[in-house]
């Protein structure tokens, strides 16, 4: 039986597969504008997000200040730039850990039978914990220690993305512990064994390389449930101090003005809400491209 040979331009077939979802494209598209604008606009903008002016305290959009000013006459558009390097930075690294985490233990649990049993059962332990209730205890615990530590702001981000990260793997691991179990058969897998290679060497050339779908697919949408994440925590007054501007701490300090100027609230939620979307639109056409039975 003639053995099938993949396509060369297999990462080809995936963009085109991929450019056929209009919803992905869009929500690429907005999140790359989203990117853009928080990593490149505060070079670009003038006005310093911590700059104070209280001559300026709760104005509405104009030309001097697109988006209005805050309760101290701080530039919206500067701390929205600002707060989204933040929150991103804080998504995509809290789930560089998070699936760096379901990778091992998935990988592990899938391979090896004799670990499969234990591995899981302390998956099953950590989906059973109470997420929020444990992010917020881990907040007040750990806070003032990594503080003093690392500095105010980056011994938050710190906790923050360790945090997010330590509870949010499981998934993932089961993810890839089910294709691990499935591609571990298959007659590739077989024939290293039968001529000896190692299992180290077996699951990184040819066991990673075939679960790498499933692995882009949950870390585009865990980076979503991660900004939600913080966006939480720094709602709740437990993120990162008030002049370290995110989109939920600028949530958070306009909840006492929010019925006599709710455009201190509706810029900060827009972003997160548009930036999840997207996020999911990009997650929801990857899982497409990179499904072999809808390419040709």
């Amino acid at each position: 039986m003639a053995l099938e040979v993949p396509s060369q331009n297999q990462w080809w077939d995936v963009w085109d597969q991929f450019k056929t979802h209009k919803g992905a494209v869009t929500g690429a598209a907005v999140f790359l504008l989203i990117v853009v604008c928080a990593v490149f606009g505060p070079y670009l903008w003038p006005i310093s997000p911590t700059y104070i002016n209280f001559r300026a305290i709760n104005e509405g959009p104009s030309w001097a200040h697109p988006l209005g000013t805050d309760q101290l006459g701080r530039d919206l558009l500067a701390r929205m730039m600002a707060g989204g390097r933040i929150t991103i930075a804080v998504g995509v690294t809290a789930k560089i850990i998070s699936i760096f985490l379901g990778t091992f233990v998935g990988v592990l649990a899938g391979y090896f039978k004799s670990l499969d049993g234990l591995l899981m059962r302390f998956t099953d332990m950590f989906l059973a914990l109470p997420g929020l209730q444990l992010l917020l205890i881990m907040m007040m615990l750990f806070r003032e220690t990594l503080a003093g530590m690392f500095g105010p702001e980056m011994g938050t981000f710190i906790l923050i993305v360790s945090a997010i990260g330590v509870m949010s793997w499981m998934h993932t691991a089961r993810v890839v512990r089910g294709e691990v179990l499935a591609i571990k058969q298959r007659e590739f897998v077989l024939a290293s064994r039968s001529i000896g290679t190692p299992p180290r060497r077996i699951i990184l050339r040819h066991v990673l390389p075939n679960v790498l779908s499933p692995i882009m697919v949950s870390a585009t949408l865990g980076i979503a449930t991660a900004i939600l994440g913080e966006s939480t925590l720094s709602f709740l007054g437990l993120g990162f101090p008030p002049d370290f501007p995110t989109w939920g701490r600028l949530l958070y300090d306009a909840i006492e003005y929010m019925q006599d100027y709710p455009q201190l609230v509706l810029w900060p939620g827009v972003a997160i809400s548009l930036t999840v979307l997207s996020i999911n639109y990009i997650g929801d056409g990857l899982r497409d491209a990179l499904d072999p039975r809808l390419r040709r």
